[in-house]
């Protein structure tokens, strides 16, 4: 199957859509410390060329950038790269943001010296055709960097729920793959060696109630906001039941009304073959 095979383009205009729904820039502000501590773990040097796949409002592009690198964000929501250019510009940061598909990267081969992705590649459908892209865009030694969420984290819990009510479209592998280290091994290994994987912390950290959550991501995270919309009255209430006990059952918080549900990522790197 190929880009242009009907099936998968109407896979694709739909998962624009569903990151083009709601508003991630608000989600992506309850993580942007964990982007930021990303990136310096990273220790990419200033004048490293680094592309950041699926960026979204720039929560690495922008520290990247702070540190000296010349950056190239790529994303496949047009209404995401407005805000990371706001971001940038608000901080005289000179980043390129490049409206794109994972899947085929519009850069020459040997372009980047660093490829970076956050939560971002691992929801593109073909993970094999992800990686080698993100390979072919990397010079021989570069270095890959990859924050997937784990099979076991919060967030793929969350997902869970979800797809029970709107599953996704057949054939496509849960993402979460991404985040198992015996699968992000496999798939990378065509392409890369010196492969290393850290199970890192990241908390949800939010000053509201288990409904509250629930209420916030169904507002401004685009896959849950469009999943409610899919369903019935009854189904958006069974849902929203369910995703509220789920939050009140990994809320580690002693303080009434606030939330705190650990969570974790993968941390992969890898260099260019």
């Amino acid at each position: 199957m190929n880009d242009f095979d009907v099936p998968m383009q109407r896979v694709k205009e739909a998962m624009r859509a569903v990151w083009m729904a709601g508003d991630f820039g608000v989600v992506a502000r309850t993580i942007a410390t964990g982007g930021a501590e990303f990136v310096t773990r990273l220790q990419i040097p200033a004048g490293a060329r680094v592309l950041d796949v699926a960026t979204g409002t720039g929560n690495l592009a922008i520290p990247l950038a702070r540190g000296g690198a010349v950056v190239t964000g790529l994303d496949i929501a047009p209404n995401l790269l407005v805000q990371a250019r706001e971001r940038a510009a608000t901080e005289n940061l000179a980043v390129q943001f490049d409206e794109g598909d994972a899947e085929h990267l519009p850069y020459a081969d040997g372009s980047f010296d660093a490829v970076v992705t956050m939560f971002g590649a691992m929801f593109a459908p073909r993970p094999e055709v992800v990686a080698a892209e993100m390979a072919r865009v990397l010079r021989p030694g570069g270095m890959l960097a990859m924050a997937n969420w784990t099979p076991s984290s919060f967030t793929a819990r969350m997902f869970a729920v979800v797809s029970r009510y709107v599953p996704s479209p057949p054939g496509v592998e849960p993402a979460d793959l991404w985040g198992d280290d015996a699968t992000v091994r496999a798939r990378l290994a065509p392409w890369f060696d010196e492969i290393r994987t850290e199970i890192i912390p990241l908390e949800f950290n939010m000053p509201t109630t288990a409904a509250g959550a629930v209420e916030f991501f169904r507002t401004y995270f685009g896959p849950v906001q469009t999943a409610f919309k899919r369903l019935d009255a009854a189904g958006q209430a069974a849902l929203a039941a369910e995703l509220e006990q789920l939050w009140a059952g990994a809320d580690v918080s002693r303080e009434a009304g606030r939330m705190l549900v650990p969570n974790e990522y993968l941390h992969v790197t890898g260099r260019r073959d």
